[in-house]
């Protein structure tokens, strides 16, 4: 596994200030985010901005950003406690996880995947023993601000080992994401979590919908909120702004004498009200 190094992948010194590594990622998503780029270079341009997202995860947050730090060049020793962590939530078998939109150095150090334990038991017909419900399966996936604006198709692989052959197996999906989705929503895939036991169903796989930092929004409920650069005399004298919105760009009429922190409201731009299933 590959030590991650979030400030080369964001083109910034380890002294960044914070201001620094934010404007940065700005403007590196802005040019590769999978919705403005076409053709050939999209699939590239998917990559490096999953991979900028990945990196301000952590460097954008002061708390994860010291303990990426600190981390250092002992995350090798570091790497199999964590491995074991992540990537086993029952004592029969290890799975791992394919569509958070993270890499494995992300799983692994700063979480994502998590087993689920809860255990259902009933008693199986015509064979006087009792059958074990399987285990569910959790994990996160990553979604963009515009998939949950209109919603989309994603594949996920999901590989499951068992230590009694060895064997490892991997199951791909498709799973709908739903038009209006929240932050922590979970997507259930039926009946592909741990095999159960006797007669008992498997359990099931729920993804925890995760947002991806976006350049130019923050998410307040369906509302988002980004930032606009005035001039001193255009927020003295008026001026009339571009605004760029998920979906599409408006023209903002900024009036005279405007103070910094004024919050101006765009109706209609925010997310979804309601999520559609």
């Amino acid at each position: 596994m590959e030590f991650k190094d979030y400030y080369k992948v964001l083109g910034v010194d380890k002294s960044a200030s914070q201001d620094e590594i934010k404007k940065k990622f700005r403007k590196l998503a802005r040019t590769c985010h999978p919705d403005k780029v076409f053709g050939d270079e999209k699939a590239g341009a998917e990559e490096k901005f999953k991979a900028a997202a990945e990196a301000y995860e952590i460097l954008g947050d002061p708390e994860k950003r010291k303990e990426y730090d600190e981390l250092g060049k002992g995350w090798e020793g570091r790497s199999n406690a964590a491995r074991s962590r992540s990537y086993s939530p029952s004592p029969n078998t290890e799975y791992h996880f394919d569509g958070t939109g993270f890499s494995d150095f992300f799983e692994q150090f700063f979480g994502g995947k998590r087993g689920g334990f809860e255990t259902h038991y009933s008693q199986a017909p015509h064979s006087g023993g009792f059958s074990m419900r399987g285990q569910d399966i959790e994990a996160e996936i990553m979604i963009t601000l515009e998939e949950a604006l209109h919603g989309s198709n994603r594949k996920v692989s999901l590989s499951k080992s068992d230590p009694t052959t060895g064997k490892e197996k991997v199951h791909t999906y498709n799973v709908s994401i739903p038009k209006g989705i929240r932050e922590g929503q979970r997507l259930r895939v039926s009946k592909q979590g741990h095999s159960g036991h006797g007669a008992g169903e498997p359990g099931d796989l729920y993804l925890h919908a995760r947002f991806a930092k976006h350049p130019d929004f923050r998410v307040k409920g369906t509302d988002l909120y980004s930032e606009i650069e005035l001039f001193p005399w255009d927020a003295t004298l008026g001026t009339t702004v571009e605004i760029h919105t998920l979906d599409g760009n408006v023209r903002l009429k900024i009036p005279e004498f405007t103070s910094a922190g004024k919050i101006f409201r765009i109706k209609g731009k925010g997310l979804p009200s309601s999520c559609e299933a």
